[in-house]
């Protein structure tokens, strides 16, 4: 293979009772028209082979999938216990898809493959062999040697992209859960992951209020006034060009969403279910902070349709493309700086 053959993106398969093998697979199929650069998957090819006919090629080296890309899918395999059967979730399989996911890493890591997209894993199973992380974006970043602290979640689509301040947390909770510095944290991710996965050398961030109505002056509550608000200037005092907090309601129509690159959300629902109700089938995951590039289809496992061929894969390609494109981007910046 030739030296300067683009080096593939690390796609490990998730759980293999999942829909993970399947929305892999049909990617490959689908490579041309969904416009994917070459990519290798890490996992159990037992996992491909269950759901999918085509032909697989086993390397020993991500630098050999450029070569076999155009007549098979690539696959880096893993020395998993036993087979799995889709939709038939078990604790061979999480820990399948625990290896896969650290294999992906570690290329991405060594430099040599681009980025990593990861397939959807189960939490319950991973758990249940004594997985201690939250998901897997904790588990690549304490790979990376980053805080989970100082990494944020960003769901992007075509034309919308936001990031919750908290994430998996009871409702009831956010409200004590938000600080100043804990939006400040995730505003200062948002527009650095912005410039440095995106290229956009100016980006501006729209922060979203707790409170219905933003709070209507306080009347309906303070938190807009006493912790979003002093956020907000913080980061304005650094020289970024953040705006709001705007009610909630108003914030996602098209007009407005042409006003911001991102918007900053209090909480997961706030995030999420805006992005999902304008591109479900086209939601990525793309983790800010870390050295490395990784994104990830914006749905789980679906074991209830695993192994039926219906499963769409066009998350997966469109997590596959962002993580292209950030890696390009994050290469032009270097290209600049040097």
């Amino acid at each position: 293979m030739a030296s300067n053959s683009p080096l593939p993106l690390a796609v490990s398969l998730g759980d293999p009772a999942g829909i993970g093998p399947e929305i892999v697979a049909k990617c490959w199929d689908h490579r041309a028209s969904f416009g994917l650069p070459p990519f290798v998957a890490v996992g159990d090819p037992r996992a491909i082979a269950a759901v999918w006919d085509g032909e697989v090629i086993v390397i020993d080296d991500p630098r050999e999938a450029d070569g076999a890309f155009d007549h098979g899918l690539p696959m880096l395999a893993i020395a998993a216990t036993q087979a799995g059967e889709p939709g038939q979730p078990t604790l061979a399989g999480a820990h399948a898809s625990l290896d896969a996911l650290e294999l992906a890493v570690g290329l991405a890591r060594s430099g040599t493959a681009s980025a990593v997209v990861t397939a959807p894993v189960s939490k319950e199973q991973l758990y249940a062999i004594g997985f201690t992380h939250p998901g897997q974006t904790e588990f690549i970043a304490e790979r990376c040697g980053v805080s989970a602290a100082n990494v944020a979640m960003m769901l992007a689509g075509p034309t919308l992209r936001t990031v919750p301040v908290t994430i998996h947390a009871p409702l009831a909770l956010v409200p004590g859960m938000l600080t100043s510095a804990l939006i400040e944290a995730r505003g200062r991710a948002a527009l650095r992951g912005l410039q440095k996965n995106f290229g956009i050398e100016r980006p501006r961030l729209a922060v979203a209020a707790l409170n219905p109505h933003a709070g209507e002056g306080g009347t309906i509550g303070r938190e807009e006034i006493d912790i979003i608000e002093p956020a907000i200037a913080a980061l304005r005092a650094e020289g970024w060009l953040v705006t709001g907090p705007f009610s909630a309601d108003s914030m996602f129509h098209a007009s407005a969403r042409a006003q911001y690159d991102a918007a900053l959300c209090m909480y997961h629902d706030q995030a999420l279910i805006p992005l999902k109700a304008l591109h479900f089938e086209e939601g990525v995951n793309i983790t800010l902070g870390l050295p490395i590039v990784r994104t990830a289809p914006d749905h789980g496992t679906a074991f209830d349709i695993a192994g039926t061929d219906c499963a769409d894969p066009r998350a997966m390609a469109a997590a596959m493309r962002v993580a292209a494109g950030a890696v390009h981007a994050r290469q032009i910046a270097c290209s600049r700086a040097a």
